[in-house]
């Protein structure tokens, strides 16, 4: 249903199964039964509208969950001005409880810097830029569209200006018995 290398918006009312969907494709929802085709070894990350920000130092922060020292000091730099969080990058070493200090908008972008930096073959966006405005939301995903050209993007949005942004749509459509499915809106 995600053609490889594209972004598709996954839309539809709350309640519809959309964050549901996302947890079962990362497998970490148990409930239900069916089978999720994926390709082998690909390597995937899933953004939350509400991303863990671990206390400690930026450093530690922005590369969550990798390893202290997986990435060089110019890579995250690179990772945290593409991100629009130029702003921190003199405060790498600082310890601070991140998670406090930085606005919804600067954790949702702290996030999208950690995904720069792990490159992953399909990243999937659970809400994960809805604390930004509309036009940093279409510079976020642009930015990512140019920093990771080979990768599937599928994201979870409601605001109309998404579709823009995404070659296709697939809504969540609630059927006589209660029960939402998915439905191809289209491809660009």
């Amino acid at each position: 249903m995600f053609p490889a290398g594209r972004s598709t918006l996954v839309t539809g009312p709350s309640g519809s199964g959309k964050s549901t969907l996302f947890r079962a494709i990362a497998d970490i929802w148990p409930y239900g039964e069916g089978a999720i085709a994926a390709p082998v070894d690909a390597r995937v990350m899933l953004l939350p509208q509400r991303p863990y920000v671990p206390t400690g130092t930026l450093r530690t922060a922005v590369t969550y969950p990798g390893l202290i020292g997986a990435y060089g000091d110019e890579d995250i730099v690179r990772a945290l001005q593409a991100a629009k969080l130029g702003g921190f990058v003199d405060q790498l070493d600082a310890e601070d409880n991140w998670g406090q200090r930085l606005s919804g908008g600067e954790q949702q972008r702290l996030a999208i810097a950690r995904a720069l930096l792990d490159k992953p073959d399909w990243l999937f966006l659970d809400e994960a830029t809805s604390a930004l405005d509309e036009k940093l939301e279409g510079e976020i995903y642009r930015m990512l569209r140019k920093e990771l050209p080979g990768a599937t993007i599928v994201s979870i949005g409601h605001r109309s200006t998404l579709i823009e942004l995404h070659e296709a749509r697939v809504d969540m459509h609630q059927g006589d018995d209660g029960v939402s499915s998915p439905r191809l809106m289209g491809t660009a």
